[in-house]
């Protein structure tokens, strides 16, 4: 990875006003902001940039009186859950498992919303926080709140999908904006467990295409000798009105045998068009402790065909900054994560968006010649 001209945090927690925040009011209880982080990122009408952040929002104290709570929507309050601290696994501060269902149940110690945040059109000013157009729970299927949104300009419209959270499901819902800074929520879209869900920034044959990663605890093992390594990867789908979607047929992009860096892997960016083909970033994990460490990849697809990979680039183009994070270190709670969630096109090349250490969001200008492409 090569250093870039342009690579800052541009919001961090501190930043983040909670008496503004939707559940201001309805705990009695104490939170604060775990992370401000994973921000979708788009133009506006006007040539400003907007990230669509998301915003955990955690409690102080989420063990006391024998117990570890859980914040959750329901019908347009917040309230508290306990769970018996004996029936739970708190070694992950993000998350606690409850033990002895059978298989895998797990709750949250925050909840998370999303705050759009206005930029300066070359990504490297803060100019407004739209707390009054903050999206929130609004249904059963979001109590748990909602994360990592993704954005893409379809001609005149602006497509978003979001990770709803649920006991019901583990979902991917989708909003709709005119403007890309007012939106309207449209439906849940994918019912599967899917974190990964990335609407390709145009029409492909009259449809629209996504990239999507449907996560399981099993997979089937690629033959010996194969190039690939079974586990999760990145899948394809396509729609004709980018609300009832079909799984390809053709794989996307998979993970590599001769590597552990990219061991499991996603979407990151929304796939946006080059005069080459389609630009997608995307995370590959390597296992390390509980979370692993967090790459940012590329990839360059076909334009008219994106189950072809046109080229790959050898190596990450970002990876996490220790230093970014120097001046937050008393908030750092995980390390080795980058995970790049926008992507918009500058003067020189592209500005990228990321959350950096699953705590602050990150800017980062890459030139075209980091994927090998013409000025």
């Amino acid at each position: 990875m090569t250093e870039h001209p342009f690579d800052q945090l541009l919001l961090v927690p501190d930043d983040i006003d909670l008496s503004r925040s939707p559940l201001a009011g309805h705990l009695g209880a104490e939170t604060y902001v775990l992370g401000a982080f994973n921000p979708g990122l788009t133009r506006l009408p006007g040539g400003n940039l907007l990230m669509m952040v998301r915003v955990a929002e955690a409690l102080r104290e989420p063990i006391h009186d024998g117990h570890v709570h859980a914040i959750r929507w329901e019908d347009g309050r917040y309230v508290l859950d306990a769970w018996p601290l004996e029936h739970a696994d708190t070694a992950d501060p993000r998350k606690f498992m409850l033990l002895g269902g059978g298989w895998k149940i797990m709750a949250l110690t925050s909840l998370s919303w999303l705050l759009p945040v206005e930029l300066s059109p070359d990504g490297t000013r803060r100019l407004a926080i739209h707390y009054d157009k903050a999206i929130a729970p609004q249904n059963s299927l979001q109590c748990y709140g909602l994360e990592d949104a993704r954005i893409s300009k379809v001609g005149e419209r602006w497509l978003m999908t979001t990770c709803s959270v649920s006991p019901e499901r583990h979902s991917t819902t989708l909003y709709t904006s005119g403007n890309g800074l007012d939106w309207t929520f449209a439906d849940i879209v994918l019912d599967h467990q899917n974190k990964d869900m990335l609407i390709f920034e145009g029409l492909i044959d009259g449809q629209y295409w996504a990239q999507t990663r449907p996560l399981g605890d099993l997979y089937f093992a690629y033959p010996p000798g194969s190039a690939w390594r079974a586990g999760p990867s990145i899948n394809l789908a396509t729609s004709p009105d980018a609300l009832h979607w079909k799984p390809h047929l053709k794989p996307g992009i998979r993970s590599h045998a001769g590597t552990v860096a990219t061991a499991r892997m996603g979407g990151g960016a929304q796939p946006i068009l080059t005069d080459e083909g389609w630009l997608t970033l995307w995370h590959g994990v390597e296992p390390k402790e509980i979370v692993g460490i967090y790459r940012t990849y590329w990839s360059l697809l076909d334009r008219d065909d994106p189950t072809i990979v046109l080229r790959s680039g050898e190596g990450p183009v970002l990876e996490a900054d220790p230093e970014l994070l120097r001046p937050i270190e008393h908030q750092i709670y995980l390390r080795d994560v980058v995970f790049t969630t926008g992507i918009v096109a500058g003067e020189d090349g592209f500005i990228v968006a990321s959350g950096e250490g699953d705590l602050a969001c990150r800017i980062t200008h890459i030139p075209s010649d980091a994927f090998g492409l013409k000025p």
